[in-house]
């Protein structure tokens, strides 16, 4: 980095985990998301970017990331300041596709701005999961076996942006993971009755899709999504090494040690 860090804070606890990794880094949040950051600088505005953008050159600002789940803002086109006026139609337009391109459109703005826009992992590496068995027992074959054919469900998805996980049990896609999110996945796939799952436990394969920018939306996991697998009678969570970030690392941990369920990173 050449100047100074700012992290642009959606919800959950990855702001958070910056802010530590970072600590001289400016903190960002917008109005009517909700976050956990407790150093917040500044909050902004998603219809007066142009506020957001003399504040984080004024502040001295470089390099940028995207941290933490914000859904789609409902925006208020009366609000507009005259930046947000001259980006409305490619954002408009963007906003009727997939996540992935409306992301790769913002980190294009912010690029033009003159900011560098930089992924979680670039930040703090020690978050993402490294290949092997990162908590719980070792995993049995089959959930191995269930774990390639996560991966090539997901692979198969991926030109069509619908989502970044899936369930497998005994070779069956009990489920994939849509805007709804992981939780509502494992939830959906809680209710399965058994002999659709070929008396088999199955595993959650979670990865960036094929060719996803990941300086934003970098999958992650935390103990919810453990205790989630767990109560969906998984025998685990595989995850792409290197390509997926772990949140809450302790609690997690003894989240999967308590449910016996495995958590393992893999080249998929």
């Amino acid at each position: 980095m050449t100047g100074r860090l700012a992290i642009l804070a959606g919800g959950g606890a990855l702001p958070a985990a910056l802010a530590v990794a970072a600590p001289d880094a400016l903190c960002i949040s917008f109005a009517g998301v909700p976050h956990q950051l407790c150093n917040v600088t500044h909050e902004h505005h998603f219809e007066k970017l142009g506020e957001l953008f003399s504040d984080l050159k004024s502040e001295g600002v470089s390099d940028v990331v995207f941290a933490g789940s914000m859904s789609r803002p409902p925006l208020d086109p009366a609000a507009f300041d005259p930046v947000m006026m001259a980006l409305a139609p490619r954002l408009l337009s963007a906003m009727q596709g997939g996540d992935d391109a409306l992301l790769r459109l913002v980190i294009q703005i912010f690029e033009e701005q003159g900011f560098t826009v930089r992924g979680a992992h670039e930040i703090a590496p020690q978050l993402t999961v490294a290949e092997g068995v990162f908590a719980g027992p070792a995993p049995s074959e089959a959930a191995l076996t269930d774990a390639d054919r996560g991966a090539d469900i997901l692979n198969a998805l991926a030109p069509v942006d619908v989502g970044q996980g899936c369930v497998v049990a005994g070779g069956l896609c009990l489920g994939i993971e849509t805007i709804q999110g992981t939780d509502a996945l494992l939830r959906f796939v809680a209710d399965t009755p058994k002999p659709l799952r070929r008396n088999a436990k199955g595993v959650f394969v979670k990865a960036p899709k094929r060719g996803q920018d990941l300086r934003v939306d970098m999958p992650a996991i935390g103990p919810e999504t453990v205790r989630n697998a767990a109560a969906a009678g998984l025998e685990g969570i595989v995850l792409q090494a290197g390509g997926v970030l772990i949140l809450d690392r302790q609690n997690t941990i003894e989240a999967a040690e308590n449910a016996g369920v495995f958590i393992m990173g893999r080249v998929l």
